[in-house]
């Protein structure tokens, strides 16, 4: 007989969702936050301190689901596709997650009608409740979804101001050197 795992330190009671179910909707919640503007991938990235890689994966998925729109190119980004207030939670994490339970070894009639049944009717139960709640809501509640806005990166200047800069700091380097 197998023993049951043992808790680990600091684990809590608390149902998880995976960690790209809440990246997608921090991605949505910024969209939102747009306001309607394209908002661009490195964006979503620095602001979220989420790598490139995995906000390309994301938007792919949520493009797919049709919660966002995208538009390619130089001056590309995406936005919400649809009011955030017809973007229900329960639909995000439809979109994200599995929303079917099984249980490991389960067989023949445990496995039709017993355990996995009512596991799936808590789950189904968990996500009705988040049915009820919409990227909307959690801008107006102030859910610390929401990202904290962060300073735009500094421009490199161009041009004649950018070739002035280097032979001014090429000249620092020299002086510096011959001290």
């Amino acid at each position: 007989m197998l023993d049951p795992p043992t808790p680990t330190a600091g684990a809590s009671d608390a149902m998880r969702l995976t960690k790209f179910t809440g990246h997608a909707i921090r991605i949505l919640v910024d969209c939102a936050q747009a306001d309607g503007e394209l908002v661009k991938v490195a964006t979503l990235s620095n602001r979220l301190q989420i790598t490139q890689q995995n906000v390309f994966k994301i938007v792919n998925l949520l493009v797919r689901a049709g919660f966002i729109a995208s538009m390619r190119g130089r001056n590309g980004g995406v936005r919400l596709a649809r009011p955030a207030s017809a973007i229900r939670i329960g639909d995000v994490v439809r979109a994200t997650e599995v929303t079917h339970m099984e249980v490991e070894g389960a067989t023949g009639a445990l496995r039709d009608r017993g355990v996995n049944r009512v596991l799936d009717d808590a789950l189904g139960a968990f996500i009705e409740v988040l049915d009820q709640h919409t990227i909307a809501d959690m801008l107006k509640s102030g859910s610390g979804f929401a990202a904290k806005p962060t300073k735009p990166a500094r421009r490199e200047k161009k041009g004649p101001a950018r070739a002035a800069q280097l032979k001014s700091s090429a000249r620092l380097r020299r002086s510096s050197q011959t001290l």
